[in-house]
């Protein structure tokens, strides 16, 4: 087939998609459709197809055809944009806040003004940070169960930092790690970036289907397995003590390192037994006080092994240095006066309340939760489009994600994520109002 004549089907489509003749959510002619009609190999009409969905134009859906996609949306739609437009309610990213935090904040600083120690916070830390403030993580820990030496604590800028500095030390490019077929979207674009491969796992109603796991694990070289037991993002599942010995059993058994991201565990009242206390030998361990906190505290930390601290050590120091010394200085006070233990105690509260605002705004519909999380996992119709619900709610002035940016697998579930934690309690209820009414409108 002439180049000029591929070209100008690949161009009249896309013309038509974007003038609105074809309309998002149209399904296309089936492959073997398009190359009957315009008289084409089987393998040029696939290929009109693939430079169609390179440009983001269509989607193919495995068993359900190809479909046009909604071009208004921006890339990611939205979840990876670093602001949500002016006017528009938040229902994308979770920055949870608490009255009076901003006091808080300000009398911290007071207090660390006055401070004897003020000048060495000028100075550069050590690269693990300053063992006194590494005792006060691990004394916080402790309370939750987690009992380790405050010389295995690592403080870094953020859990996102402590992810990165985890993956650079114990991984390679092309290495292969085990993830959830939903998964934090941070996590993904790191492991994008550093070149290794995500293997997903799938999931069950209470978690990842470990025999999977099991399988993916006797069929590839997997190095390592990332994990959310404590209140899994996207889907809010709290894994049992019985899965987690599953996971650690399969973990021993090909010798995989875990990396336990327990951003959100501090929602969870008395879980089961972490990761890290399970399998101490071969669990790094990563939270932060963003979520706990608020999210311009970029204080993290990791948890590792004995002999993998040194390692990591070396990462911190060639990717930041050391942790911020004045945030960190704050941190390490709001952690011994037990002010973050009643943070974290507020918010497991202020979730819970959103959840009941969920459960009546959004009755009727379909929805996958934890009731002490600060999101909402939203399955659609069967024949309803995700890419259009979140246009339509845009329309509305409200941002929500679809499951795209949290999908490791070629399979991308008609979904949305709703984000509670970053919206007034008014506004919350009169924007899941509308979320509602938009899904209604498009099953």
């Amino acid at each position: 087939m002439p180049r000029s004549r591929y070209k100008s089907l690949v161009d009249g489509f896309a013309a038509d998609i974007r003038s609105g003749r074809l309309s998002p959510g149209t399904r296309l002619p089936t492959h073997r459709q398009l190359a009957a009609s315009e008289g084409l190999a089987l393998v040029t009409a696939s290929r009109v197809y693939a430079e169609l969905e390179a440009m983001g134009l269509v989607s193919g859906e495995t068993g359900r055809g190809t479909f046009v996609r909604e071009t208004s949306l921006p890339p990611g739609h939205g979840i990876d944009q670093p602001d949500v437009i002016a006017g528009m309610l938040d229902l994308n990213y979770n920055y949870p806040s608490l009255p009076g935090q901003a006091e808080l904040l300000r009398t911290a600083l007071r207090q660390l003004a006055l401070s004897g120690d003020l000048e060495s916070l000028l100075r550069y830390q050590p690269h693990g940070g300053r063992l006194h403030e590494r005792a006060s993580v691990a004394r916080h820990l402790s309370r939750s169960g987690l009992n380790v030496p405050a010389e295995q604590v690592l403080i870094v800028n953020g859990a996102q930092h402590g992810l990165s500095v985890v993956l650079m030390a114990l991984l390679q490019p092309g290495d292969v790690i085990a993830v959830d077929a939903l998964t934090y979207p941070g996590f993904k674009a790191l492991a994008l970036a550093l070149h290794l491969e995500l293997l997903p796992i799938p999931s069950t109603q209470s978690g990842p289907d470990l025999d999977a796991l099991a399988r993916l694990c006797r069929r590839r070289s997997v190095r390592a397995i990332y994990s959310m037991p404590t209140l899994h993002n996207p889907l809010g599942w709290v894994m049992s003590l019985e899965q987690r010995q599953h996971l650690v059993a399969i973990a021993r058994a090909h010798d995989l390192h875990i990396i336990e991201d327990a951003a959100y565990a501090f929602l969870v009242h008395n879980p089961p037994t972490s990761l890290a206390d399970l399998a101490p030998e071969r669990t790094v361990y990563v939270s932060g006080f963003s979520k706990s906190v608020a999210a311009g505290l970029r204080v993290g930390f990791i948890v590792a092994p004995a002999e993998k601290v040194s390692v990591l050590e070396r990462i911190i120091r060639v990717t930041a240095w050391n942790a911020p010394g004045v945030m960190t200085a704050i941190t390490s006070a709001w952690l011994d006066d037990g002010t973050v233990t009643r943070l974290e105690s507020q918010k497991r509260k202020d979730a819970q309340a959103r959840q009941l605002i969920a459960d009546e705004q959004l009755a009727g519909l379909h929805r996958i939760r934890h009731p002490s999380s600060y999101f909402v996992w939203l399955p659609l119709s069967e024949d309803a489009r995700a890419d259009q619900v979140v246009a339509a709610l845009a329309r509305e002035q409200v941002s929500v994600s679809t499951a795209q940016p949290f999908a490791t697998s070629a399979h991308v579930p008609h979904a949305i994520r709703l984000a509670l934690g970053s919206v007034g309690m008014t506004a919350l209820r009169e924007g899941l109002a509308k979320v509602k009414w938009v899904v209604q409108a498009h099953a």
